[in-house]
């Protein structure tokens, strides 16, 4: 099984966590805008990242590729049976995606990938706009995470997303902060802790030193 796209981006590692969960074999493959790959492309036609090849079968976005290899693979459910139970974890994918994600990523890509990774000129402006909306995004992470266990009851896909974009987002200086939201930090540093995350987290770690170095 093939998972292409690069773990500084959080659907990525979104994926790459839900398949080590689940004790699947898989590789990643880096993308290069330089170096087309004709699988990636049919797996992601409009060249979005995260993409899986499983077999014969392909398919991009994380999180249908979550639900996929969800129910394809049923060991290790990232997803619940219960419908309420069901509905937020889904809730928290779409939290961390299309919210948290919504103005995080605005800090890291005009903060950090593009004038230090592909020395592109970043807008400070939306980078300020992203870290003015921050704090009610992340005052309601705070006022949901529990004092033990995880978001949903059972460790779920809504943990895995979430805790993937702050990890991202921690890159640019704007990760859990214990200080101001201690019961995110202490989820957080839960979710850390599980052997699929620390897998990826290996992997990650070459990226992670050479973005130190560019701090």
């Amino acid at each position: 099984m093939k998972l292409y796209g690069g773990l500084l981006s959080p659907f990525v590692r979104k994926v790459a966590v839900v398949l080590e969960e689940k004790g699947l074999d898989w590789e990643l493959v880096s993308i290069s805008p330089n170096t087309p790959d004709p699988d990636f492309n049919a797996a992601s036609p409009f060249g979005k990242i995260p993409a899986l090849c499983d077999g014969d079968f392909s398919l991009a976005d994380s999180s249908a590729i979550a639900i996929y290899l969800d129910a394809k693979y049923p060991s290790s459910p990232m997803l619940p049976v219960e419908p309420t139970a069901r509905g937020k974890a889904m809730w928290f994918d779409e939290y961390a995606d299309t919210i948290l994600g919504a103005s995080g990523l605005k800090i890291v890509f005009n903060r950090l990938v593009g004038p230090k990774l592909f020395k592109l000129p970043g807008n400070e402006e939306l980078a300020s706009q992203g870290e003015a909306e921050l704090p009610r995004i992340l005052d309601y992470l705070e006022g949901v995470a529990p004092a033990q266990g995880w978001l949903d009851g059972d460790f779920s896909l809504g943990d895995i997303s979430v805790a993937s974009m702050l990890t991202t987002m921690n890159y640019a200086g704007h990760g859990p902060n214990a200080a101001a939201y201690p019961r995110t930090a202490a989820w957080y540093d839960r979710v850390a802790a599980r052997p699929s995350w620390t897998t990826v987290a290996a992997m990650e770690a070459p990226l992670a030193e050479r973005l130190a170095a560019l701090a």
